[in-house]
């Protein structure tokens, strides 16, 4: 009998004598073992390797679809947390020049250049199908 027979055997027997928590009990104290002998290196090579073996044996729509549903369960998706969103809505809007402390002084403020404001606000009205005063008025000649 080989070494791997014989190893293969003994994880069988093992296995029938022992239950899911006691592999969870000895994996816990490997990883510690390992944990005190490694560096930090030492993990991001092999989760560089293990990365690569992945990427060998799925395709891009594997990706895909694990990407897509980590964003449906992931907090980050705002449409699960209004508040959320217009908080980042408003944290966007500072690293803008648009923030409450600099609104005055901000250049890219609508209420600084009257011209690009009237220029955004006729733009989002046409996106929503609804035009300007003066855009109906054209219309209806």
């Amino acid at each position: 009998m080989s070494v791997e027979e014989a190893g293969r055997k003994g994880g069988e027997a093992t296995s029938k004598s022992h239950d899911k928590e006691f592999y969870q009990e000895i994996g816990h104290k490997g990883g510690e073992a390992t944990s005190e002998s490694h560096d930090k290196e030492f993990y991001q090579e092999i989760g560089h390797k293990g990365g690569e073996a992945t990427s060998e044996s799925h395709g891009k729509e594997f990706y895909q679809e694990i990407g897509h549903k980590g964003g449906q369960s992931s907090g980050g998706n705002f449409a699960n947390d209004r508040e959320r969103a217009s908080e980042a809505g408003r944290k966007g809007g500072e690293s803008r020049g648009g923030g409450s402390s600099d609104r005055e002084d901000s250049d890219e403020n609508f209420a600084n250049d009257r011209e690009r404001a009237s220029e955004a606000g006729r733009k989002g009205g046409q996106s929503r199908g609804s035009g300007s005063a003066s855009d109906r008025e054209e219309e209806a000649e």
